[in-house]
C-alpha cells in the first residue's frame, strides 16, 4: 500500500522498506504492518492531541520528568511550545516504559525505534505468523481463564517491581500470542500467552499519586474478564494484596499471592484526634491574636 505521510520518513531514512497494511487505529494512534528487511514488524503512529479521544488526563501525566526546566516551565504555562513539549512527553513515555519492561523482562512487544513521532517495534503475532488477537475477541476454556489470568497477575507484580503501573490494563490491550518455546522458536514447542501492549499512560508507581487507585483496577479488570469464564476468580483479591505488599517493601518477582486480602482495622485513638483539634483551634486563635495586635 501507499505509504501514510507519518511513515514516509522513514522510508527515506531507511528504517523501513515498505508499507503492508493497517493494523488498527485506535484512540491514541494508528498501527500500521511494515517490512524492514527481512523482518515484518508494526509502525506505530501517536495522533496528534486534537484528534485524539484519550486525553492526557493529569492523573496520568502527574510527576512525569521532562528533559529541561524550560520544558517544565512551558508545560505548565500551557504555550505553544509547551503543548508540543507534552505531546512529546506523552509519545516517549510509551517509549520509556516499553524499554523499561523489556529489560525487566515483562511481556510486551520489543521496541526498535522512535523517530518522528512513530514508534517502531516488534510485531506480536499468532502461531500462524499473523498479527495476534486482542484477549476480547479470544474465548476461553476455565483452565485457560486461570492460566492466564495467573500469567497476567504476575506481570503486573513484574511491572510493579520495575516501578511502572500500566494504567489502562485491560482486554482491549492483551494480545494473545504463540510465545517460543524453551528451544527459542515461535513454532513447535511454543505455546499461546499474553502479551501487553498499549503504555502511553504508564505512570510511576512511587512517584504517582493515583498509581494504587490505577494499579487496583487494572487487576480488577482481569479478575473481571477472566471470571466470566472462570467464576471462582470473582471472589480474588490480587491488587489490594499486590499493592499492601509492594507498600511495605515485601512484593518482589518471587512473592507467593494468595488472591485474599484483610485490611488492617486500626483503632482511632479519639483523645489523640481532639488534642489535635485542640492545638490546631489554640495555634489560629495565637494567629489572629498577633494579626490584631500588629494591626
Amino acid at each position: 500500500m501507499k505509504a501514510p505521510p507519518r511513515l514516509q520518513s522513514l522510508i527515506e531514512e531507511g528504517l523501513i522498506d515498505t508499507v503492508v497494511r493497517q493494523l488498527m487505529s485506535g484512540k491514541e494512534a494508528m498501527v500500521f504492518v511494515v517490512r524492514s528487511g527481512d523482518d515484518t514488524l508494526c509502525a506505530k503512529i501517536y495522533k496528534e492531541a486534537n484528534n485524539r479521544s484519550f486525553r492526557q488526563a493529569v492523573d496520568y501525566t502527574e510527576n512525569r520528568k521532562v528533559k529541561n526546566s524550560r520544558s517544565a516551565r512551558a508545560m505548565a504555562k500551557g504555550s505553544k511550545f509547551g503543548r508540543q513539549e507534552q505531546e512529546a512527553a506523552w509519545q516517549s513515555a510509551e517509549v520509556d516504559a516499553l524499554y523499561r519492561l523489556a529489560a525487566a523482562g515483562v511481556r510486551v512487544p520489543q521496541p526498535i525505534n522512535f523517530h518522528d513521532g512513530v514508534l517502531l517495534m516488534e510485531l506480536v503475532t499468532d502461531a500462524n505468523g499473523d498479527a495476534a488477537p486482542r484477549l476480547n475477541d479470544v474465548s476461553f476454556t476455565p483452565e485457560d481463564a486461570r492460566t492466564h489470568h495467573a500469567t497476567l497477575v504476575a506481570e503486573v507484580v513484574r511491572m510493579l517491581c520495575a516501578g511502572v503501573v500500566h494504567g489502562d490494563l485491560s482486554e482491549f490491550n492483551i494480545l494473545l500470542a504463540h510465545l517460543p518455546g524453551v528451544d527459542g522458536e515461535a513454532g513447535e514447542g511454543g505455546s499461546d500467552g499474553p502479551v501487553i501492549i498499549d503504555l502511553p499512560q504508564a505512570v510511576d508507581a512511587a512517584g504517582n499519586n493515583h498509581a494504587q487507585r490505577m494499579l487496583l483496577r487494572d487487576v480488577a479488570n482481569l479478575r473481571d474478564f477472566f471470571g466470566q469464564f472462570a467464576p471462582e476468580l470473582r471472589t480474588t483479591q490480587y491488587g489490594p494484596e499486590i499493592w499492601s505488599l509492594y507498600q511495605t517493601g515485601l512484593l518482589s518477582n518471587e512473592t507467593p499471592l494468595t488472591g485474599r486480602y484483610a485490611p488492617e482495622h486500626v483503632d482511632v485513638d479519639m483523645q489523640a484526634v481532639l488534642r489535635e483539634i485542640d492545638d490546631a483551634r489554640d495555634e489560629d486563635a495565637a494567629r489572629r491574636l498577633r494579626m490584631a495586635t500588629a494591626a
